[in-house]
C-alpha cells in the first residue's frame, strides 16, 4: 500500500526542522533523505505539470494547484540550505575563521554533506583572499563585539599553540604561561580559545 501525502508535505517537514534548529541553537544532522524525495516530488509534480500546460486555452485549475506546489517546493528548499549555511557562517566567526577547528570536530562534521564542507573551505578561501588586500590595515577577524581598551593585553595560554609569529619576533606560547603581548597579534587565539585574558 503506497503513503499517501499532500503536496508540500515533506516541505515543510524542511521548514519544521530548520526551526527547530535555530530553536535549539544547533546544528542538526543534514536531512539528505528527506532533501532527496523533495527533489524526487518535484520532478514527478512537474512531469504532471507539462502535459497540463500544452492545453490551448485558460490554464487548468490542477496547473495552479501544481505549479503552487512546486514553487512552495522550491521556497522551502531554498530556506533550508540558507538556514543552513548561514548557521555554518556564525559558526565560522563564533571560532575566529579558525576552519580547521571547526572540521576536526567530529561532532560537527558528522552533521554537514560534503557540498557543505566545500562550501566551508570555499567561504575561508574567499575570507583568506579577502583580508590579504588590507591584512596591514585592518584585522576583520578580530571581535567587534567588545571593542579593545588598549594595545597591549594581559594573557595567560589555556592551551598550547605553539610558535606564533607576532610583529615583535616569535613567541612560543606554552600552557599555564603568562605574557603581555600585542593585542592585534593575538587577538585570533582569544577567539579560538588557546589565550584568555587576565
Amino acid at each position: 500500500m503506497s503513503e499517501v501525502r499532500q503536496y508540500g508535505e515533506l516541505a515543510t517537514q524542511l521548514v519544521m526542522e530548520s526551526r527547530r534548529s535555530t530553536q535549539t541553537d544547533t546544528l542538526l544532522k543534514y536531512n539528505d533523505a528527506l532533501v532527496r524525495s523533495l527533489i524526487r516530488e518535484q520532478r514527478d509534480l512537474e512531469k504532471v505539470a507539462e502535459p497540463l500546460a500544452l492545453l490551448d486555452g485558460p490554464p487548468a485549475p490542477a496547473l495552479i494547484v501544481i505549479e503552487t506546489a512546486i514553487t512552495r517546493n522550491k521556497r522551502c528548499l531554498l530556506a533550508y540550505h540558507t538556514h543552513r549555511t548561514d548557521r555554518l557562517c556564525d559558526m565560522y566567526w563564533a571560532v575566529g575563521g579558525a576552519l580547521p577547528h571547526i572540521l576536526s570536530n567530529q561532532d560537527i562534521r558528522g552533521r554537514l554533506s560534503p557540498h557543505e564542507v566545500d562550501f566551508l573551505r570555499e567561504y575561508h578561501a574567499s575570507i583568506m583572499d579577502f583580508r590579504a588586500d588590507f591584512a596591514d590595515e585592518l584585522d576583520i577577524m578580530a571581535s567587534i563585539t567588545q571593542p579593545p581598551r588598549d594595545l597591549h593585553a594581559r594573557v595567560r595560554v589555556v592551551r598550547d599553540c605553539g610558535e606564533i609569529q607576532t610583529e615583535l619576533g616569535s613567541i612560543n606560547f606554552k600552557k599555564g604561561e603568562r605574557y603581555m603581548v600585542r593585542r592585534a597579534d593575538i587577538e585570533h587565539l582569544i577567539v579560538q580559545g588557546y589565550l584568555e585574558e587576565v
